[in-house]
């Protein structure tokens, strides 16, 4: 038989045996298709509510209870309708939150979780005499209740992880309070519970100072959107006293630096001690944030050793009045250019 014919005869029974199989349609219909679908039965609001604690378990919030007031320690949870009844406009800006979505959910599951309460402390007193200050837990700086009460509620829920190193901080010795940086009675943020729309945005409003610094010509990609204050520092607290992330300067540069961390065979003093030595961190008006231009930078500590012995000044510069060829170009790092650290058996002056 010839092979065309073969292959023809093998197809033509292939598709009969597919075919005769049982269940399977050359085109599904709707028909076909909602019969196959498992019946839905009827979940009525009663069902919801039987089978409550398994559909709306929040395991973050299951442990939620209502805050201590120090102020007014005998004052009762008076519950979320209460204080709806007078705060409509706050609880409508609530109800999007992640800690309202958390908190009604577990809510549901055990009625005994208050909402409100969970942050504010019990309201009693407060529903009576609205105008007494401290009457509940306040986040702002007038409303009656000390700093450290309001970031300790916090904590309640928030402690250990980044939070491990908040006591003793700068934030915390500086009276700052969790509600200076957060807000979670709004969605100003995509996450965090930000009272700015960014990370950036929530440290610029103390932080004027640095934020100006990323406006230099070479500087972080901060405002390109590539990265944040928190890539590199803790805000919530840290062993060092700039809250970085890691125990030095250099560890934290080598996040994304790995290449300058090293061993390397021959090493710079200077950069194996701070790269803050040569650079500043978030912006500079010098190429590749040096602190100075090469090579007055490197002057601060090299001069007159196994080199021409001539001080190099400004005059020496491609516009001054007399232009020096050794400093033209990437000046010193013409020659030595790897000036982090060198593993060249030739090497121990980085030129390779």
């Amino acid at each position: 038989m010839h092979p065309r014919s073969r292959l023809l005869r093998a197809a033509a029974l292939l598709g009969l045996w597919i075919a005769a199989l049982p269940g399977v349609h050359a085109q599904q219909t709707r028909e076909d298709l909602s019969r196959d679908l498992p019946a839905s039965g009827e979940l009525t609001n009663a069902d919801v509510q039987s089978t409550g604690r398994s559909l709306l378990a929040a395991p973050g919030f299951a442990k939620a209870k209502v805050a201590t007031n120090p102020a007014f320690p005998d004052a009762t949870p008076v519950g979320e309708k209460t204080c709806i009844a007078c705060h409509q406009l706050e609880a409508d800006h609530f109800t999007h939150t992640l800690h309202a979505l958390g908190l009604h959910a577990a809510a549901k599951a055990d009625p005994s979780i208050p909402v409100c309460e969970t942050c504010h402390g019990a309201g009693s007193q407060h529903a009576q005499a609205p105008l007494t200050r401290g009457s509940i837990i306040a986040y702002t700086k007038n409303g009656g209740t000390p700093i450290e009460v309001q970031t300790k509620t916090c904590l309640t829920c928030h402690e250990g992880g980044p939070r491990d190193h908040w006591l003793g901080s700068i934030h915390q010795r500086n009276d700052l309070s969790c509600s200076d940086c957060h807000n979670p009675m709004a969605k100003f943020s995509v996450e965090g519970s930000l009272a700015r729309d960014s990370i950036n945005e929530t440290c610029a409003q103390c932080h004027k100072d640095v934020r100006l610094q990323f406006n230099r010509r070479s500087h972080m990609p901060l405002p390109e959107g590539q990265m944040s204050c928190v890539d590199c520092h803790n805000p919530h607290g840290s062993l060092t006293s700039p809250l970085l992330k890691t125990n030095t300067v250099n560890e934290t540069c080598y996040q994304c630096h790995a290449e300058k961390r090293g061993p390397f065979l021959f090493e710079h003093a200077p950069v194996r001690e701070n790269c803050l030595n040569c650079h500043t961190p978030h912006g500079s008006n010098q190429h590749a944030l040096l602190v100075a231009p090469v090579p007055f930078l490197c002057q601060q500590c090299h001069v007159n050793q196994r080199h021409p012995n001539d001080m190099h000044t400004p005059q020496s510069l491609a516009t001054g009045s007399n232009p020096d060829e050794r400093i033209m170009g990437r000046a010193c790092n013409t020659c030595h250019a790897n000036i982090h650290g060198s593993n060249a058996p030739s090497g121990s002056k980085f030129h390779e």
